[in-house]
C-alpha cells in the first residue's frame, strides 16, 4: 500500500516540495496529492510587473500540471484538519467537501494581506497580493484616467489623479514605482490629465522605506521615487479612508479614488483552525526541521504560514521571501522522504544571499553576497535573477518577449480585467 502525502498549498513552498517529493519518492511506495485554490502557482515578485503592464498577467503564474507530472492536484480551499483522525478537509471548486487521509501532511497555505482597524479599509482600498489585486489595480488605474479626462471640474479630476499606496516593503515599493511608470507613459493618451498632472504619495509607519535592504538602498530607492515626483512619507500611517479621500496621521486629507494597502501579510486565516499550534503572529510553530512542534513525525509546515526558526538569526522565525520557502520547500520533501524510510530529518539552515527590487525601468536595488547595486545594473541583475528563478524554459520565454515587447513598443494601454466577464445573455 502506497504512503499518502498531502500538501496544502501550491504557493512557492508547496510548489517545490511537491516537485523535490516527485523525484525522491517512487510512484509505486508514495502518493502525493497537492490542494490549491487555483491551478497555477503565483510568481508574487512579478506581480507589480503585472499591474504596470509590464508583463501580461497569465505569464507570471506557473500551470502546476505542466510542472507536476506525478502529483494529483485537488483544486479548492483547505477549510480544516482533524490531526488526530490524519485528516485534511477541503472544499473543492464545485462545492464539494472532500476529506483526504494523509501519512504526511506539508502545510504551506501561505499569508493574505494583513490589515488593521482603520475605518474604510476593508472598503475603499485595493491589496496586491494576488493576480486579481495585480489586475484590479491596473483596471483601476486606467478607469480613473478614462473618467478623468471627462471630468471639466479640476478639482473633481484631481481625485480620479491622486494615488496613495500605504506600506513600503518590496511590494509597495516595487508595486507603486511600475504603476507609476505605467501611467507616466499612457497618460499622454490622455491630454487633460496629461495638462493637469497626477499625485503619488507612498505612505510608511516606519522611519525609512524598504527595512528590508540596508540604508544606502533604501535612500537611493526614496531619492528615485521623489525624482519621479512621488511624495514619499515616512512616520506616516493611513488614518481614515473613505470612497473619495484618505487622511493620513499627520492630518493631512488627500482627495484620492485610489488606495493600495501593502502593509505586511499575516498568515493564511484557515492556518488558525487546523488544530495546530501556533506563535503570536498566527504562524504554526515548528522545530527547526520544520516539523510541528509537538506532534509525531507526520506534519510539516513550511512558508509565510510556518515559523521556521532563522539559523542566521537566532531567536527569529524565517522572514515571509521566496528565497526561504523555495528553500524549505526543498527540505520539508527530504525530510518527509525520510520519515517514510526511518531516516533522520535535516534542520533549516540558509542565510539570505541577496534582494532585489525593481524601481521601473532601468531602475532597480540589489544586495548580492554583500556587494551593493542600484540604477541599470541593479535592474539588469533583478531582471536576470527573476528569469533563472521561474520554472520552465516556455514560461522564462515569455518573460523575455514581454520584457522586450514592452521596452521597443511601450506597454499595453487597455484594461484586461474586461476580458473575463462574460457578457449577460438578455431575454428576448
Amino acid at each position: 500500500m502506497a504512503w499518502q502525502v498531502v500538501i496544502a498549498g501550491g504557493g512557492f513552498g508547496g510548489f517545490y516540495a511537491a516537485r523535490a517529493l516527485e523525484r525522491l519518492l517512487p510512484a509505486q511506495s508514495a502518493h502525493v496529492t497537492l490542494v490549491n485554490d487555483a491551478n497555477f502557482m503565483l510568481y508574487t515578485p512579478l506581480l507589480p510587473g503585472a499591474a504596470g503592464a509590464t508583463l501580461d498577467p497569465r505569464h507570471v503564474v506557473v500551470p502546476l500540471r505542466s510542472q507536476l507530472r506525478r502529483t494529483d492536484l485537488v483544486i479548492g480551499r483547505v477549510t480544516g484538519a482533524e490531526p488526530l483522525a490524519r485528516t485534511l478537509q477541503v472544499r473543492r471548486i464545485d462545492g464539494q467537501q472532500l476529506e483526504l487521509g494523509y501519512d504526511q501532511l506539508v502545510i504551506a497555505l501561505g499569508s493574505v494581506s494583513r490589515t488593521l482597524p482603520v475605518p474604510g479599509l476593508a472598503e475603499h482600498a485595493i491589496g496586491l497580493k494576488s493576480l486579481s489585486d495585480a489586475t484590479a489595480v491596473r483596471n483601476q488605474l486606467l478607469g480613473c484616467l478614462d473618467v478623468a479626462e471627462s471630468v471639466e471640474d479640476p478639482a473633481l479630476r484631481s481625485e480620479y489623479l491622486s494615488f496613495v499606496f500605504v506600506g513600503a516593503g518590496y511590494a509597495g515599493v516595487e508595486g507603486l514605482a511600475e504603476l507609476q511608470d505605467f501611467a507616466a507613459q499612457v497618460v499622454e493618451l490622455y491630454p487633460r490629465c496629461a495638462a493637469q498632472g497626477m499625485r503619488w504619495v507612498l505612505a510608511e509607519a516606519r522611519p525609512r522605506i524598504m527595512q528590508e535592504v540596508p540604508a544606502s538602498l533604501s535612500e537611493f530607492a526614496e531619492r528615485e521615487l521623489r525624482r519621479r515626483g512621488v511624495e514619499v512619507r515616512t512616520d506616516t500611517t493611513l488614518h481614515e479612508l473613505s470612497a473619495r479621500t484618505a487622511t493620513l496621521s499627520d492630518g493631512e486629507t488627500i482627495p484620492a479614488r485610489t488606495v493600495v494597502w501593502t502593509a505586511g501579510v499575516k498568515p493564511s486565516p484557515v492556518v488558525a483552525r487546523l488544530g495546530l499550534p501556533l506563535n503570536d503572529e498566527g504562524r504554526v510553530l515548528v522545530e527547526r526541521t520544520m516539523r510541528v512542534a509537538g506532534s509525531p513525525a507526520r506534519v510539516w509546515a513550511i512558508g509565510d504560514c510556518a515559523a521556521v526558526p532563522d539559523a542566521a538569526r537566532p531567536g527569529h522565525a524565517c522572514p515571509p521571501t521566496a528565497q526561504h520557502a523555495i528553500r524549505q520547500g526543498r527540505l520539508v520533501a527530504r525530510n518527509v522522504a525520510a520519515a517514510l524510510s526511518g531516516g533522520a530529518a535535516r534542520p533549516f539552515r540558509y542565510r539570505t544571499k541577496g534582494v532585489v527590487a525593481e524601481l521601473g525601468r532601468n531602475q532597480a536595488v540589489a544586495l548580492t553576497l554583500g556587494v551593493r547595486w542600484r540604477g541599470l545594473p541593479a535592474w539588469l541583475i533583478a531582471r536576470t535573477y527573476h528569469l533563472l528563478l521561474m520554472p520552465g524554459i516556455g514560461r522564462r520565454l515569455r518573460l523575455l518577449a514581454d520584457w522586450n515587447v514592452a521596452l521597443v513598443f511601450g506597454r499595453d494601454a487597455s484594461a484586461p480585467g474586461q476580458l473575463g466577464s462574460p457578457t449577460p445573455l438578455e431575454h428576448d
